[in-house]
């Protein structure tokens, strides 16, 4: 019998390694930078954002203060205008840049507000009427059927009417108005988990009926909330700042976007500087928002992920 050589080398065999996963951040950036548009959007609400949190440092002039010397001046660069006023003065010579800044905070935070309010309450009212059903998913969801029955503007415009004018009543109204789509979005989506092994385990195991709403089944609802609040604060931007047009939203002076255009309806033929910056901010920062919700919705959808 013959000894193997111990010099004879065994070829190696490679192995094949598999890529490693993705931590979830880096995972929802690289499928949310695929759509370009989202990523512009997201870009422009940060700068946005920014300018609402430092409106104090770079505004150049109050948002109150009147220069009567200087009423209805055009844009610094139109004829006629001053380089002090970069987008010209409104019908009491207020600066509109600093106004624009100070309203880009007021109109953020209301959105806030509102998509908060009605996020939360719609998450709380969806979870019970999903787990528990019977006689309470009933109840809640005739109701929701109630208000969305309604045109969502209109109702807006009744309850401020009844509670009075003001920017308070307007985002509770708005909050009203915004409230069945999270209710019958966090429904669906509890309806579609409250059966995987998941839930199913942790009943088992002994958890209570809110553990089991708020700890293990909500977090696996998130996704189309997310997106639906991302959509929800641009239609918030748009029905406050229509709210705001029609004189039951924010009262002057407060420098929020619709309310500078509902005081500046006057001077559309002769100073169309006046309309035209805050229309422009109102759809430039819809716009924005709208692109970065179809961003979230293509980056948290797994049916869309490729």
């Amino acid at each position: 019998m013959t000894q193997a050589d111990p010099t004879t080398t065994v070829p190696h065999q490679s192995v094949s390694t598999a890529p490693a996963p993705r931590a979830p951040w880096a995972e929802f950036w690289f499928y949310f930078k695929q759509n370009k548009g989202a990523v512009i959007g997201f870009a422009y609400i940060c700068f946005v954002v920014s300018i609402a949190l430092l409106a104090d440092l770079l505004a150049p002039h109050s948002s109150t203060e009147q220069f009567r010397d200087f009423i209805l001046t055009p844009p610094a660069f139109s004829d006629g205008g001053q380089m002090q006023f970069l987008l010209g003065t409104d019908g009491v010579g207020r600066d509109i840049l600093s106004r624009l800044m100070h309203g880009a905070r007021l109109s953020l935070f209301i959105g806030l507000v509102i998509v908060s309010i009605s996020l939360v309450l719609g998450i709380c009212f969806g979870l019970i009427a999903g787990y528990f059903g019977g006689l309470l998913d009933t109840t809640i969801m005739r109701l929701s059927d109630i208000l969305q029955s309604l045109p969502a503007l209109l109702l807006a415009i009744a309850v401020v009417a009844v509670l009075g004018p003001s920017i308070v009543n307007a985002a509770l109204a708005l909050s009203l108005v915004y409230l069945p789509h999270y209710v019958r979005l966090t429904r669906a989506s509890v309806l579609a988990e409250r059966h995987r092994d998941y839930v199913v385990a942790s009943s088992v195991a002994g958890a209570s009926a809110w553990r089991l709403m708020f700890i293990t089944i909500l977090p696996n609802c998130l996704a189309p909330l997310i997106v639906q609040a991302t959509l929800g604060f641009s239609n918030a931007i748009l029905d406050m700042a229509a709210l705001g047009f029609l004189g039951l939203g924010a009262q002057p002076p407060l420098p929020e976007w619709g309310t500078m255009l509902a005081t500046a309806r006057e001077f559309i033929q002769s100073a169309w500087w006046v309309v035209t910056f805050p229309g422009l901010a109102i759809l430039t920062t819809v716009l924005a928002f709208n692109l970065m919700g179809d961003g979230l919705r293509d980056a948290l959808d797994p049916k869309l992920k490729q």
